[in-house]
């Protein structure tokens, strides 16, 4: 069921807002320590494939100008953190993790909220009463790759309703809505109990979605859980799992999917909803 206050007021600009906000408070809490000379060549290799743009495709001031100002609006929105997590975030962390021999990784996305609730192994996600969708239980087992437990690791989790919403990103709903960051049992085994998410379109109305129409590209993302998985002396895994049949898996606009990232539910076993379990292995820090 759809709230109409959030979806009246669940815009580009407060999303992007709140992304924003979220990003400032994780750079304050971390270190910069990047080396000038990795700077200078990043920029300045950036800078001269965007020269080579220009001249391969004999840019125009009226294009240039059009550049210019849709520029300056993608900060005036806030939605620097959308357009980097959807377009670029793929090939950083596919860069980062490529010698991972445990769980597949990709995005974070701009919608992470540290602080979650702490649950324990056998549990529900915060939610509404009421709240909509397909009862889901996700369940699995963390593991180092050499297959031993991992006894009381952090499985964090966070996902958009059955409307497409993310809490803390669009008014009216509880702060830790469909959030929590839960802890495995004495076998590293974990049971959650939430509502299956719905795939979304990324916002439309604020810069992003004035590229996306004048490019002529579509804004959806497949449904998906958002996991970040750890325990000591093991390398933090940051992932998204995806649903089997979802018709944007084959085409998400943040190029984020990856075939093991694929889940395929079956029915629960008391019939009410859908179940899963899928297992986690960390590479050793």
């Amino acid at each position: 069921m759809t709230d109409t206050a959030t979806e009246q007021s669940a815009t580009a600009a407060a999303s992007g807002a709140a992304a924003t906000e979220q990003f400032r408070n994780k750079q304050r809490t971390g270190t910069d320590g990047t080396d000038t000379r990795r700077v200078d060549t990043l920029v300045t290799e950036l800078l001269t494939a965007a020269h080579d743009i220009i001249r391969r495709h004999r840019l125009t001031y009226t294009e240039y100008d059009a550049l210019k100002s849709w520029l300056i609006q993608v900060g005036e929105d806030g939605e620097w953190p959308l357009f980097l997590d959807v377009w670029l975030e793929h090939v950083v962390e596919e860069v980062a993790n490529e010698s991972r021999e445990g769980s597949k990784g990709t995005i974070e996305g701009p919608y992470y909220v540290p602080g979650a609730p702490d649950l324990p192994a056998d549990t529900a996600l915060p939610m509404r009463a009421d709240e909509a969708g397909t009862p889901f239980l996700f369940q699995g087992h963390v593991t180092g790759v050499d297959g031993t437990p991992l006894p009381g690791a952090s499985v964090e989790i966070w996902h958009a309703d059955d409307d497409g919403y993310y809490s803390q990103f669009a008014p009216g709903l509880p702060e830790w809505n469909l959030r929590g960051a839960v802890t495995a049992d004495g076998t590293g085994r974990f049971r959650i109990r939430t509502v299956q998410p719905a795939p979304y379109q990324i916002p439309t109305d604020g810069s992003c979605g004035r590229l996306i129409a004048a490019a002529g590209w579509h804004a959806w993302r497949p449904a998906h859980l958002h996991l970040k998985v750890s325990a000591p002396g093991h390398r933090l895994i940051t992932t998204q799992l995806y649903f089997k049949g979802d018709e944007h898996v084959a085409d998400d606009i943040a190029s984020a999917v990856k075939p093991e990232l694929v889940l395929d539910p079956g029915p629960s076993a008391d019939g009410t909803g859908r179940e899963v379990t899928y297992d986690f292995v960390l590479d050793k820090a």
